[in-house]
């Protein structure tokens, strides 16, 4: 709860300074934004930065990936093909029901 109000109240502030600023104020900060964006150098380290980001992802998607695998039986690659009903295969066609437990 108190963060909410923390969080009220800088929202309020903000707003009330915001306003104070008027739209002279915001255009200007919008313009060395986009001066900014559109800086050559910013441009590369955003690209290097994003670059970074998607090999670390890459990295953490692999691992999360493996550890799944090992631990979900159904997730390994030497599975059955699916069969459409959302299960894994468990082998019980052409069992009867007497070997499955299955009553039907």
């Amino acid at each position: 709860m108190r963060y909410r109000m923390t969080f009220a109240v800088g929202l309020a502030v903000g707003y009330v300074l915001g306003s104070r600023a008027g739209r002279e104020r915001y255009e200007q900060i919008k313009r060395t934004a986009q001066r900014v964006a559109d800086n050559p150098r910013f441009q590369e380290a955003a690209g290097v930065v994003g670059a970074q980001a998607s090999k670390f992802a890459g990295m953490a998607r692999t691992r999360v990936g493996d550890t799944l695998q090992q631990r979900i039986p159904f997730l390994h690659d030497d599975h059955k093909p699916d069969t459409g009903t959302g299960w894994p295969d468990d082998g019980v066609e052409g069992r009867s029901a007497k070997e499955t437990g299955i009553p039907y």
